[in-house]
């Protein structure tokens, strides 16, 4: 079931402008194919789905790289890059701000890079909140942050 839904997803992306998680999980639906948003946020993560800029100016749902974790890890790393407007640390929470849409994708490229005493991540819209064990890690990654950028 897992893979016949991820392979859905996959068929879908690549024929339709698919931008949220609302619009894929529609998409899915009309497909025959019931999906949570929980087990569709879990997809797209194990997909290495992200997103890209479309010649129109929004952006869409893609396939990562060719199965290569360089290219998936750089890619990341780009689209983290290009979507952050700002951060701030908060005690042990760090804030970021980014483009509309893309702080999913900010905190897919936190979670792949194995950081030492993170703790978790969650995201909204533009909105990514990111916990650290103490007030000490939090002010150390916001200096690998800057770095980052």
């Amino acid at each position: 079931m897992k893979s016949a839904r991820q392979e859905k997803i996959l068929e879908i992306i690549e024929r339709e402008n698919i931008e949220t998680q609302n619009q894929l999980m529609d998409a899915l639906a009309r497909a025959g194919v019931k999906s949570t948003q929980a087990t569709l946020s879990r997809d797209i993560r194990d997909l290495h789905l992200i997103k890209e800029l479309t010649p129109e100016g929004s952006y869409r749902y893609a396939a990562g790289g060719k199965d290569s974790l360089f290219d998936h890890d750089t890619r990341l790393k780009k689209i983290f890059r290009e979507s952050v407007v700002d951060y701030a640390v908060a005690q042990n929470l760090i804030v970021i701000k980014t483009l509309p849409g893309l702080a999913n994708a900010a905190c897919s490229t936190l979670d792949s890079m194995h950081i030492p005493h993170l703790v978790g991540s969650i995201a909204g819209d533009d909105t990514a909140f990111v916990a650290m064990k103490d007030n000490a890690a939090a002010e150390h990654f916001c200096s690998e942050i800057e770095k980052l950028l």
